[in-house]
């Protein structure tokens, strides 16, 4: 029998009000329809503006849902109050995409880890250990609960904003662009990273990037977003390889490749559909 979902996303329509005393609301999404099994990756992915953020922030309580409906455990999260999402970080978390100002800078890494355990109840010699078993967790060395953000590199405080997001276990991480501001060889310790703590704890993750490579790498399955809608989903190596959408297909090519000869041709292939109007 397979289990229920983790997360399901029903015909989301997300708007912002317009500016202007009779300006219309601007429509960012457009009935999205999305979910996520226990265990299991979706990939989000689309250029900047497609809405994908926008998507993972409703899903934290961070966007206003105008329609349709967010079920997380079988319950409506869509308007859940300050208080319920309170409790429901126990279960859901992030990891934001800029690990320069993702942490407080005045605080230890100690604390910083220890805050959301703090919130739960967890402290003292209970929380402690729990810190240095996130640290081993990120393949962070113990002497950093020590020490300060700024002492580390951008690839490090990554790892430690995954272990703050991490140290409630929770069911479901909402990961934000995580590696598109580390250099190449960062990111993929960093995805690596992430695909281990998934197969050593049965986390699921919804993971927004712009880039199909990368979203090809960590997920199960596939959403390509497109000016506010789904334009194609479906298991990640049909459609990060041979995708159907001519929009899918755009990204595809416009991902880098380290071979000059491959990028070239993939250059050429894009201007061509570019150039037919694909």
């Amino acid at each position: 029998m397979t289990a229920p979902d983790l997360l399901t996303v029903d015909d989301l329509v997300v708007e912002y009000p317009g500016k202007g005393l009779l300006a219309k609301p601007f429509r960012v999404l457009h009935g999205v329809s999305v979910r996520i099994a226990p265990g299991e990756t979706l990939g989000l992915v689309g250029e900047s503006g497609s809405g994908k953020t926008t998507l993972g922030r409703a899903v934290l309580g961070l966007a206003p849902v105008t329609a349709g409906r967010v079920t997380f455990l079988g319950k409506d999260i869509s308007h859940a109050s300050r208080r319920d999402r309170r409790a429901l970080s126990q279960d859901l978390q992030v990891v934001f995409q800029d690990p320069y100002t993702s942490l407080n800078p005045s605080l230890t890494v100690g604390d910083i880890l220890a805050e959301p355990l703090g919130i739960q109840g967890v402290t003292g010699a209970d929380a402690r250990k729990r810190v240095k078993e996130l640290l081993d967790r990120v393949h962070m060395p113990q002497d950093a609960m020590g020490r300060l953000p700024r002492e580390f590199s951008g690839g490090q405080r990554q790892r430690i904003a995954i272990a703050r997001a991490l140290a409630l276990r929770p069911k479901l991480i909402v990961c934000d662009e995580p590696v598109s501001a580390l250099d190449l060889s960062t990111q993929a310790r960093v995805l690596d990273l992430l695909l281990e703590i998934q197969e050593a704890t049965g986390v699921s993750y919804l993971f927004v990037s712009h880039d199909l490579d990368v979203v090809r790498h960590v997920s199960h399955r596939v959403a390509v977003l497109y000016k506010g809608e789904i334009v194609e989903q479906g298991p990640a190596q049909k459609v990060t390889q041979d995708p159907d959408h001519p929009y899918t297909r755009r990204l595809l090519l416009a991902s880098p490749v380290p071979d000059p000869d491959r990028q070239a041709e993939r250059r050429a292939a894009r201007l061509a559909e570019v150039g037919a109007g694909v």
